[in-house]
């Protein structure tokens, strides 16, 4: 047998709330909760508790209670400590809810709109020990909700609208699905109202009241509930509007604001440019002492300089004619000698980027350093000069000739001649007598002056012998 301790302290642990009912958490009282269950499939209103019901008894019923306030009793039942179970269901709700009697716990097998309202269990536990009994109730609120299907996005008028004159009503509706929301969506970037986007009170109907050319972009819309979520195909919104920032550009002469310099006799084109849809029309308008006059039609004016003999001013003016609106522009044409051009030059190249200078040089430093290299391993230039260095003297310089490198030139008949007196021998020949050794005698022969010629070291020396004539 159990100590009466062990199972004061079991009742008191379920009294202060470890009880749950469909996830929610308690120390008793009256607790509201939501669950949002899906049509046709089932749902369990759940009593989970940390302990054994076999352990206490306990006695509750369940009690619904319908979205028009009528209470039906659905079950009652009766869980002894000695496994014996009593439940006692409705006749009438009997076939459409199902009592589980080893927690407690209710089960709808099929959800329908029947099946909402407010689900109440009031309880009440035994303590064995002590004949008392302790009160519990839980409350839950249970919502039958079905699938959304795919929205469907529909424009009207589904034409292009005109802007600041029409108004454009966006509907978003889906063929199921219960208690649905909705979300408006213009580029991927949610809607919310403002002072031209009226909502409706369930977001399904957008009205954009005027239209304006910010609104123009791809639509869709998002439906859902608790259980689903589905988005619609996307549409586009068209709007005609402008002209707006209109602005008069040119690629001749030089520009100040609004001043056009050019060149005498140089051919002038303009174009005017506007942001509208359609594309406007334009009319161009020449002023001159305090009178206008129409000089072209079109986006386009051509203008011959030499034709003005002064500066002159001109004005473009842009009209829609879907939106009736028009706007226009005022600028002045001088002519001038702008000199060789080197004017219109710095102006071109003042948009120069310091990037695509940094980029020239290092391609250049780079071809450079390519260039070097190249001639380093084609010609070697250190091997060209420790070659040099590396010949022998006798190859470095050239060699002296000494009048004497074909042998063959010394055949012939020689005469001895003998000359008196004293004579520098080197006065014979300069050339022939430079390394002569002295000479006692100074009665020189040639045949003396040729044994002292010293022989080039050539294969025509070694073969050819000289033999002088006696006298």
């Amino acid at each position: 047998m159990e100590a009466p301790g062990r199972r004061n302290f079991i009742a008191l642990c379920f009294y202060t709330g470890l009880v749950t009912l469909s996830g929610v958490y308690s120390q008793g009282g009256h607790v509201h909760s939501v669950l949002h269950g899906i049509k046709g499939k089932p749902l369990l209103l759940s009593m989970e508790t940390t302990f054994r019901l076999d352990e206490v008894e306990v006695q509750g019923s369940w009690y619904q209670t319908t979205r028009g306030g009528r209470k039906d009793l659905l079950v009652s039942f009766h869980i002894s400590h000695n496994h014996t179970a009593k439940v006692v269901a409705s006749m009438r709700h009997s076939d459409r809810f199902s009592f589980q009697t080893h927690n407690a716990s209710l089960l709808i097998p099929s959800l329908d709109e029947a099946a909402e309202g407010i689900y109440h269990l009031d309880m009440s536990i035994r303590l064995p020990d002590r004949n008392e009994l302790v009160s519990a109730e839980r409350t839950v609120e249970v919502t039958v909700d079905e699938p959304v299907s795919t929205p469907f996005l529909e424009k009207i008028p589904s034409f292009t609208v005109i802007e600041d004159k029409e108004n454009v009503t966006w509907t978003c509706t889906v063929t199921n699905g219960t208690r649905v929301h909705y979300q408006w969506m213009r580029n991927n970037l949610p809607l919310h109202a403002s002072s031209r986007h009226q909502l409706s009170q369930d977001n399904s109907t957008l009205t954009i009241s005027p239209v304006r050319k910010e609104d123009i972009g791809q639509f869709h819309c998002l439906a859902w509930n608790h259980i689903s979520q589905r988005r619609s195909p996307t549409m586009g919104l068209s709007v005609f509007y402008g002209p707006y920032n209109l602005a008069v550009r040119s690629d001749h002469g030089l520009r100040t604001g609004e001043v056009f310099t050019v060149n005498p006799g140089e051919l002038v084109f303009f174009n005017c440019q506007a942001d509208s849809n359609p594309p406007n029309s334009c009319v161009w308008i020449s002023k001159t002492k305090n009178t206008t006059e129409v000089i072209a039609v079109g986006l386009r004016l051509e203008i011959t300089s030499y034709k003005l003999a002064q500066a002159e001013e001109f004005l473009c003016r842009a009209f829609n004619n879907v939106t009736q609106k028009q706007d226009e522009t005022q600028f002045t044409m001088v002519v001038a000698s702008l000199g060789t051009g080197k004017e219109k030059y710095f102006q071109d190249s003042s948009s120069f980027s310091p990037l695509a200078g940094i980029i020239l040089i290092s391609l250049f430093i780079i071809i450079s350093c390519m260039v070097i290299m190249y001639f380093r391993k084609t010609c070697h230039p250190k091997r060209v000069i420790m070659n040099i260095y590396k010949r022998p003297l006798t190859e470095q310089m050239r060699p002296q000739r000494s009048g004497h490198e074909d042998a063959t030139e010394d055949f012939g008949i020689y005469e001895f001649v003998s000359i008196p007196g004293k004579m520098e021998s080197r006065q014979a020949s300069s050339r022939s007598l430079a390394h002569l050794e002295p000479v006692q005698d100074l009665h020189t022969t040639i045949y003396d002056v040729i044994r002292h010629i010293p022989e080039t070291p050539t294969l025509a020396n070694q073969s050819l012998l000289v033999k002088p004539c006696e006298a």
